[in-house]
């Protein structure tokens, strides 16, 4: 029997989950307790055919559940594993289990598991879910339940953690295969949610984990918590969702990753989102969730605006059915855009010492490469996001003002960069997705530059100007 480490497994209605689980850690003869919530299926028939302990308790919460399972069962091992039923141990996470021994890692207090997360069969491979490491196994009295939490359930510890980067815990509920489970599955969550953040709002509870960025995935994970608390309500999941797709590259994940990264980055946010307004609203509470709504609409309808009114000038202002020959040949910014980065690439090429070749749309270095500046290298769609994010945020005009043009001459000197190194640099056999890169860098610099003015205090002092 292994002495060094015990699971803990959470059950509800898992007939379909809990036998490969069990089969999956049954060769490291580790003991294992359940905790179930009442389940009217075959759970606790498989429990007893497995001979495993097991004791039941009406759910609440994630927190509590693990809270009273760390409480009540007869653990005698230095360590602790906290599994949930729709999980399994990859093939490289069962031998690293299987050769732990308790005397290598006395300096520890509690070990990371990778994590491999598939919706209904897909592998969400990205989107920011992997790799995502979870404090899986710690050292039983010195790790505990984050009770602060109703919902993304954590356990804690205090001391040196390590993150074991190979091998990972295979999660896929096969439920979920069936949207209608996972939609009343998060209605409920989202309930939960609600009623942390209000609670955080009425209470200001104690801080239970340390926040940084560049600390453990526990810490990095309150700080961005923290950030996500200061965005206002009903902004945030379109932020999220458009964060999940681009940053962090969701938008790779095929049609299924699509759906889920919409379902749980934008419809479960603003379900929450909704019901924390609701929460308020029951309670006779008056805060700033009203700022957040108009804001958000502001910044929506300034972008559609910009970024649909680019579209349709782009589209009379070529020759078509639309087509427009005054605007095209007296009012065409696009074109005097295009032409200015053609142009103001061409100079600083000559000035560095080589030979161009330039057209309407195209530049040329003899003896090195070029480039096509099609409508969608300009950059008019992180200006519009730039630009509606300023036109929507309450600062004074002249900040409003000032910011823009730090803003737009900060993007025309990236874009600029960007041509200027592919002119010089760039050949056909890079595998390099130029696009993607240009996108991701400009928008976190565009991200810093947000960060950095709204923290930054109004010229006119504490009082906040009237919005555009």
């Amino acid at each position: 029997m292994q002495t060094d480490y015990t699971f803990i497994i959470l059950t509800f209605n898992e007939e379909i989950h809990l036998p490969k689980l069990l089969n999956s850690i049954k060769g490291l003869q580790a003991p294992i307790f359940i905790l179930d919530s009442g389940s009217t299926d075959k759970t606790l028939d498989i429990c007893s055919t497995y001979q495993v302990q097991y004791t039941c308790r009406p759910f609440d919460n994630h927190p509590k559940q693990w809270h009273y399972a760390l409480n009540i069962f007869p653990i005698r091992t230095p360590w602790v594993i906290g599994l949930d039923a729709d999980q399994v141990l990859s093939p490289e996470l069962y031998r690293q289990l299987k050769n732990f021994r308790h005397q290598d890692h006395h300096h520890l207090t509690g070990i990371y598991f990778n994590r491999k997360y598939l919706f209904r069969g897909k592998w969400i491979k990205h989107g920011g879910y992997f790799p995502k490491y979870m404090l899986k196994m710690f050292r039983y009295n010195i790790g505990y339940s984050d009770l602060s939490q109703n919902m993304d359930h954590r356990f804690l510890v205090s001391g040196p953690t390590q993150i074991w980067r190979k091998g990972y815990l295979i999660e896929e509920n096969l439920k979920e295969n069936h949207i209608s489970f996972w939609l009343e599955k998060h209605n409920r969550y989202s309930d939960l949610l609600a009623e942390e953040e209000v609670n955080r709002f009425l209470q200001h509870p104690k801080k239970v984990c340390r926040a940084n960025l560049w600390g453990s995935p526990n810490e990095r994970i309150a700080r961005l918590k923290q950030l996500w608390n200061t965005l206002p309500r009903y902004l945030r999941p379109y932020l999220y969702f458009l964060f999940r797709l681009f940053f962090q590259k969701g938008i790779l994940d095929g049609a299924t990753g699509l759906l889920y990264h919409f379902l749980q980055a934008f419809w479960f946010r603003l379900i929450v989102d909704i019901k924390i307004e609701e929460q308020f609203r029951l309670k006779g509470i008056q805060p700033q969730p009203s700022i957040g709504r108009k804001f958000a609409f502001r910044f929506l309808l300034f972008f559609l605006l910009l970024y649909l009114g680019n579209l349709t000038f782009i589209g009379i202002t070529t020759p078509g059915r639309f087509y427009n020959q005054w605007l095209d040949q007296h009012l065409n910014y696009i074109r005097f855009w295009r032409e200015f980065n053609i142009s103001s690439s061409a100079a600083l090429l000559n000035l560095m010492g080589y030979e161009v070749k330039k057209s309407l749309f195209n530049l040329h270095v003899i003896g090195r490469s070029g480039f096509r500046l099609v409508y969608s290298c300009l950059g008019y769609g992180v200006m519009s996001v730039f630009t509606a994010f300023v036109m929507a945020y309450s600062k004074s005009l002249k900040s409003k003002l000032l910011f823009l043009l730090l803003g737009a001459a900060s993007f025309q000197s990236l874009n600029l960069l960007r041509l200027l190194l592919i002119t010089i640099y760039w050949r056909p056999d890079y595998r390099i997705n130029l696009h993607f890169l240009f996108n991701l860098l400009t928008y976190s610099i565009m991200g810093f530059l947000i960060m950095i003015w709204v923290r930054s205090k109004n010229q006119y002092g504490n009082k906040t100007k009237k919005s555009l």
